[in-house]
């Protein structure tokens, strides 16, 4: 059996490029795609039966079957193993706080309709720039505390526009005083 050109690199992709035996990278040595459990003795072209070697290591090793994986791959497998699930707990993470921020949105426009009964915040304004780039950079109680200082000091003139003008107004000097080191 001959290995694809594609899987080898597959192989060597997920071995780092390095031979597992010596340690050694391109250019100094040629990499091939050697057989865990030798092809002569019933091994496959499988990637987990596949390690990265140099030239030089696997010709040296010829058919003998590796009883034991080398510590460099097993560490390799490791860290991948690692950096799986820290991007699996990462997403998660993100998209629970995604979630809350989605929440906090809603609050914040609730708050506003209870003053503007028939008004909404435009998607544009809710979901994808000024509450979130708000959220993100000022705490939650001190958004709220400038959309009830808006609708306190616009909302008398029945302007809806006006007061999320003048609350985004609020919202932008906080996140410059904080740029500032300012309080």
């Amino acid at each position: 059996m001959s290995v694809s050109q594609r899987k080898r690199f597959e192989v060597f992709k997920r071995d780092g490029f390095r031979c597992a035996y010596c340690g050694k990278t391109p250019p100094e040595v040629i990499l091939e795609a050697d057989h865990i459990i030798p092809v002569s003795k019933g091994g496959s072209d499988d990637m987990e039966n596949l390690i990265t070697s140099c030239q030089e290591c696997n010709r040296g090793k010829s058919n003998v079957e590796l009883t034991k994986i080398p510590h460099s791959l097993e560490e390799n497998i490791a860290n991948q193993t690692e950096s799986a699930m820290q991007l699996i707990a990462y997403n998660k993470f993100m998209k629970k706080l995604m979630k809350q921020k989605e929440e906090q949105a809603e609050n914040i426009e609730k708050i506003f309709q209870e003053y503007f009964p028939n008004k909404y915040f435009t998607n544009l304004f809710k979901q994808n720039s000024l509450i979130r780039i708000f959220l993100k950079h000022l705490p939650f109680e001190e958004v709220i505390e400038a959309m009830y200082v808006s609708i306190g000091v616009v909302g008398k003139r029945n302007d809806p526009e006006k007061v999320l003008k003048y609350f985004c107004g609020i919202c932008w000097r906080k996140i410059r005083r904080m740029e500032n080191g300012q309080n």
